[in-house]
């Protein structure tokens, strides 16, 4: 493989897009998100899938698309790594990128015929932007039918989106959003991006968002599929579930770093994001103490707002009582049906 050094010299292959995919124990789902690539109606495409070391068929079924790449005109690349996390996975993909465009979908997703024509078209009519993204549409597994969205949409009209994916405001999904590559390995030299058990998105996508405005195409080019029991709806233990929030303080220390953020009001800010999860944490599962000290830290910020820890106190207490649990599935098909969803 080229140095990484010399792949840094190298000119990104004009309109090419790369799609770096992790996928681990994918069987089930690949073939779906394969083909949705192939059905592109766009032409130039580098698909990077990266097999973090599955134990089922995933390399057969990756290995067994390599022909109908080929026949597509799209460059097929299988990196193979040993099984860590999707961050690590991720980095296994990144030096082998020449596209001048990045997108990251996740293995069990769909790219809807026009999602990468369409961001590129955008991107290549307003060069004043080094980023885009579309909207999202959620699908169950098994039935295929539409399900009310994971995520905020939030103000679709905003562009600076640091503190918006940082604090939950507006949605994180993956392959919604597509990069300059230039810019991207711009911030991360060595194509590496921080290696952690949770996150790949905050990684990829608060540093750039940091430096770069995004704006939204207001049409739902990205299917996320919906698994219940899957990674992201597994229930965790407290001590899983603490450690969890650990491990997210420490990427975004470590996103901090990369952004350069030093100002006073910025940093309250991250350290308020600590605070408030911290005060979920202790309302949850119990402990006065971790309670103080989570209140004292965004009173210090000068942040401390009493309606937010009412409603987070009483949301926290009720999520899993009787009334919550018939009500809030009513809730979220409302949500489905002001969306438009089918």
């Amino acid at each position: 493989m080229t140095d990484l050094r010399d792949r840094r010299l190298e000119k990104y292959i004009e309109k090419r897009v790369s799609i770096v995919t992790p996928v681990f124990n994918g069987e089930d789902s690949l073939a779906s998100m394969l083909d949705s690539v192939l059905n592109q109606t766009y032409p130039h495409i580098e698909m990077i899938l990266v097999d973090d070391g599955s134990g089922d068929q995933t390399a057969a079924i990756a290995k067994s698309y390599r022909e109908s790449f080929l026949e597509r005109g799209y460059l097929y690349r299988i990196v193979r790594a040993e099984h860590k996390n999707a961050s690590a996975a991720i980095n296994g993909g990144l030096p082998y990128v020449t596209g001048e465009y990045l997108i990251w979908p996740d293995s069990d997703d769909i790219l809807e015929p026009d999602s990468v024509k369409k961001r590129v078209e955008f991107l290549e009519n307003n060069p004043q932007y080094q980023c885009v993204r579309s909207l999202a549409y959620y699908f169950d597994k098994l039935t295929g039918e539409r399900r009310a969205p994971d995520e905020r949409e939030g103000d679709l009209s905003k562009e600076e989106l640091f503190w918006d994916i940082l604090e939950f405001r507006t949605f994180v999904c993956c392959g919604c959003y597509m990069l300059r590559t230039e810019k991207f390995f711009d911030i991360f030299p060595q194509r590496h991006i921080p290696e952690y058990n949770v996150g790949q998105n905050f990684q990829m996508l608060l540093p750039f968002m940091y430096r770069y405005r995004c704006p939204t195409i207001r049409e739902q080019l990205y299917g996320v599929c919906v698994r219940e029991g899957s990674h992201s709806r597994v229930k965790l233990t407290q001590r899983e579930e603490e450690q969890k929030y650990r491990e997210y303080e420490e990427l975004v220390d470590d996103i901090v770093l990369i952004c350069h953020i030093g100002d006073k009001k910025s940093r309250n800010r991250i350290i308020y994001w600590k605070a408030r999860r911290r005060y979920a944490l202790a309302i949850k599962y119990g402990g006065r103490t971790r309670r103080k000290e989570a209140l004292c830290l965004m009173k210090k910020c000068g942040r401390l707002s009493f309606y937010i820890l009412l409603k987070d106190f009483l949301w926290i207490r009720l999520e899993n009582t009787w009334l919550i649990k018939r009500l809030y599935p009513l809730y979220r098909r409302i949500l489905k049906k002001d969306a438009g969803m089918k």
